[in-house]
């Protein structure tokens, strides 16, 4: 799916985010709620399986740089696909600005994710993404116990800083970028996640293929709403500091394979095949897919971190 046929120029709206002009789809939930969106609408969409989730996470008007917005931003149905390779800890921290370290999970060994996220019901409505990022300590933490690092390697508990970030519609890149500070832009991304297979390409600046996936996606366990709910806190640096972004995933249903032999993960030619190369990849470590999940976006807060 294109943006072209996401968006068609005469289903959409123009909405002002911080004084940048974005078209989004007409009638649709950003359209008619403005990040407000009326719950018991959403629940009778029969993508979405429940929203007893977000019925306890209550909205709040705050300030931001692309104006005002309620918090957080809502993603009712969602699926994922995450690899996470191990990578020598000096190429990760040579991508990493000077405050923050990679962590280690052995001497001289971290991880990075790649991830591709399909969003079909969200505040902002339908949209595409994917990321290379770098897990990191948390910031103004000690050194890491070993029940932070299992928490972390099951993914319950991440810290991560991103490298990448592309997205597939205007307002997801000037949401994401100018009020969070993420590294977005604009390309084609397709995702396709189901209980067989999961594929996935993010298009380059040139039309051809930046990076992409297709594997056999793990056996999935349904979980119920709430049982399992991780967070990850990404650190970006907007308005001359930097901040620190929870993002809230309540998994439906997931499947994971460890030391997967059939990771099936192209490199092209664009930003995010350049990112994964730069970290020296040594071999994927596990293999994440969602076919279900839901999420809260957190507007970012301030965060210090340790003078040298």
């Amino acid at each position: 799916m294109t943006r072209s046929d996401i968006n068609p120029a005469k289903d959409v709206v123009e909405v002002d985010l911080g004084g940048r002009t974005v078209t989004v789809p007409k009638g649709g939930l950003f359209d008619r709620y403005r990040m407000d969106t009326d719950l018991d609408e959403v629940a009778k969409d029969p993508r979405v399986r429940s929203v007893d989730f977000f019925r306890t996470l209550p909205k709040t008007e705050v300030r931001s740089p692309i104006g005002p917005t309620r918090t957080p931003n809502f993603y009712y149905a969602m699926s994922k696909a995450q690899v996470t390779y191990l990578a020598p800890t000096r190429a990760l921290r040579s991508r990493l600005p000077r405050e923050l370290d990679p962590l280690q999970i052995a001497p001289g060994v971290g991880v990075f994710s790649v991830v591709f996220f399909r969003y079909d019901v969200c505040d902002i409505d339908f949209y595409t993404e994917a990321t290379v990022g770098i897990a990191v300590r948390p910031a103004r933490h000690g050194r890491l116990g070993t029940a932070d690092l299992l928490s972390t390697l099951s993914n319950d508990s991440m810290h991560a800083y991103v490298l990448s970030l592309p997205v597939n519609t205007e307002i997801a890149q000037v949401r994401g970028h100018d009020g969070y500070g993420f590294p977005k832009w604009v390309t084609d991304i397709d995702v396709d996640i189901d209980d067989r297979r999961t594929s996935a390409r993010v298009a380059g600046d040139d039309g051809g293929t930046d990076i992409a996936l297709d594997v056999d996606t793990p056996r999935q366990k349904r979980i119920p709403s709430g049982a399992r709910v991780s967070t990850l806190t990404s650190y970006t640096q907007l308005g001359g500091g930097w901040n620190a972004t929870l993002s809230q995933t309540n998994t439906l249903a997931v499947g994971s394979r460890l030391l997967p032999r059939d990771i099936s993960l192209e490199l092209g030619s664009g930003r995010m095949s350049d990112d994964v190369r730069s970290l020296k990849p040594i071999r994927p470590l596990r293999l994440d897919v969602f076919t279900e999940c839901q999420n809260a976006l957190h507007i970012p807060v301030p965060v210090s971190f340790p003078s040298d």
